[in-house]
């Protein structure tokens, strides 16, 4: 397995961070398409070469795109604006070289209903446009459980829909167990976020429970917060359970650190490669 960095979360801009995370010995790196210095809507070939440039210069590749609006693909009428948009990231990708665009489409029904239709009916045609390009359109993990994810792949007419696992969305967000979810995912993972978090969850009215202490949570549990991303290894994750789980699944590819909060980034995924470095020389993974 390979480490990557998500470069927005360094918050330096995209040359000072590709630079930032080979210092740090990053094999690569992911990078939004959807606005700012990679926005589709304005990527050209020359723009697409400077950027690669930049990355390859430093000994990197974009490890994935990440082609994430905000939004889901569970609104009919909005759906053809944010199909064609996602087949324009996936043409980006291209040209920086990459073939993944990881994305949320939004919580996957357990039971079959119009809006699973609707979510079936996007993720089908941006498959179908992903596999003519040798793709892969990455869903992320988390809103749901990996099992129900992994039925609604398995009823998709599609090679190019694949998964974009991120454990801690799953322990924070699902309730999941990352290495439960790997027996229904595992086949699709193409691409990985190492990162971190808990629940907050008041099992009764007065009770708070944070993974197992941190009563110091509360505060944000009474202000509507359910989950909390913490730095690698201090939050809910098995990284021991997980990272052979994940092996044994047969991924080999990325383990790209995404750090969405936090007041020291730069800090914070130093210490996450060197936590993801120590792990994978445990498992000689």
């Amino acid at each position: 397995m390979k480490i990557g960095v998500m470069v927005e979360s360094f918050r330096l801009g995209f040359r000072a961070g590709v630079e930032k995370a080979a210092q740090l010995g990053a094999a690569g790196i992911q990078a939004y398409a959807t606005g700012g210095e990679l926005g589709f809507a304005t990527m050209t070939p020359a723009k697409a070469k400077e950027a690669l440039d930049i990355v390859k210069s430093n000994g990197m590749v974009f490890s994935a795109i990440c082609g994430d609006f905000g939004y889901g693909f569970d609104d009919p009428a909005r759906n053809p604006e944010m199909i064609e948009k996602s087949k324009r990231i996936i043409d980006v990708a291209k040209m920086l070289e990459c073939d993944i665009v990881t994305t949320h489409i939004h919580r996957v029904p357990e039971i079959e209903c119009e809006q699973k239709e609707i979510l079936r009916a996007a993720c089908t045609e941006l498959g179908r446009y992903a596999d003519s390009m040798n793709s892969k359109f990455a869903l992320e993990t988390g809103p749901e459980f990996g099992s129900v994810l992994g039925g609604f792949l398995q009823s998709l007419d599609t090679t190019g829909v694949r998964v974009n696992f991120d454990p801690a969305n799953l322990v924070m967000v699902a309730g999941d167990r990352p290495e439960n979810a790997l027996k229904a995912l595992g086949p699709y993972v193409v691409h990985t976020h190492a990162k971190d978090g808990i629940k907050l969850r008041k099992p009764a009215e007065g009770e708070l429970i944070v993974g197992e202490e941190a009563l110091h949570h509360a505060e944000l549990a009474k202000m509507g917060h359910t989950y909390l991303e913490l730095p690698l290894g201090k939050g809910d994750v098995d990284f021991d359970i997980y990272l052979p789980a994940l092996h044994a699944a047969g991924f080999d590819g990325f383990l790209t650190i995404e750090r969405e909060v936090g007041a020291s980034p730069e800090a914070d995924i130093a210490m996450a490669v060197d936590f993801l470095r120590e792990k994978l020389a445990k498992f000689s993974l």
